[in-house]
């Protein structure tokens, strides 16, 4: 069984820190359902996650950041990403920018686009902070099986596979986060989600395609 510490406790931020800037991986609560994250930039501790998930590599892993700021040190804004961001970060929309030059993570699986997202949860954004570096934002169960709402359902879905699991109580689950692409300037819906096609069309003041 993993090792389950409540997210009230002082020492857990600092222990989770640690243990992610050792390359081990960590288990939180989101906004949506419980995430499982290593540091991005370290490949090594990428490459574990994929082993733990059963996730195939080729197969890119969003990155969770703790406000905006931070994303312009990753990505390439076009003119639309602003008003995504201002209307629907922190919260349920996770955007595919072109990344800069100067990025790499093994998340991306070699792709020249990251996808972004700010949850809406203290308890990530608190740990993304502390570390000071980007983090996985994949959900903490293997490939195919149900997202984990609780903490108990981490531990027993994953075991020993993960060094920490964060119990923030049960998250919201259900629908995932909405993806929009803007990696090509027009924006391309990939993926429905928590935030609706009109909510994002109304934001923007155009229609969205649809990713092909």
């Amino acid at each position: 069984m993993a090792n389950i510490i409540s997210a009230n406790d002082p020492e857990c931020i600092p222990y989770a820190v640690q243990l992610l800037r050792a390359g081990e991986l960590v288990c939180f609560p989101t906004d949506t359902v419980y995430g499982i994250g290593a540091v991005a930039t370290n490949d090594e501790a990428v490459r574990r996650l994929y082993a733990v998930k059963g996730r195939s590599p080729d197969k890119p892993v969003p990155l969770l950041i703790a406000n905006s700021l931070e994303a312009r040190e990753i990505a390439d804004f076009p003119p639309v990403a602003n008003q995504l961001i201002t209307r629907f970060w922190p919260g349920a929309l996770t955007i595919v920018f072109n990344k800069l030059p100067a990025f790499h993570s093994a998340a991306l699986a070699k792709q020249q686009t990251v996808a972004l997202r700010v949850p809406a949860h203290d308890v990530v954004t608190d740990l993304i902070r502390a570390v000071g570096q980007p983090i996985t934002g994949t959900s903490a169960n293997r490939a195919g099986a149900r997202a984990p709402i609780s903490a108990a359902e981490v531990g027993f879905g994953l075991g020993e596979m993960a060094a920490l699991v964060i119990d923030g109580g049960r998250t919201p689950g259900g629908i995932e986060s909405t993806v929009v692409d803007v990696s090509a300037g027009a924006p391309r819906i990939v993926r429905e989600g928590a935030v609706g096609r009109r909510e994002i069309e109304e934001c923007l003041g155009r229609p969205l395609g649809d990713a092909k």
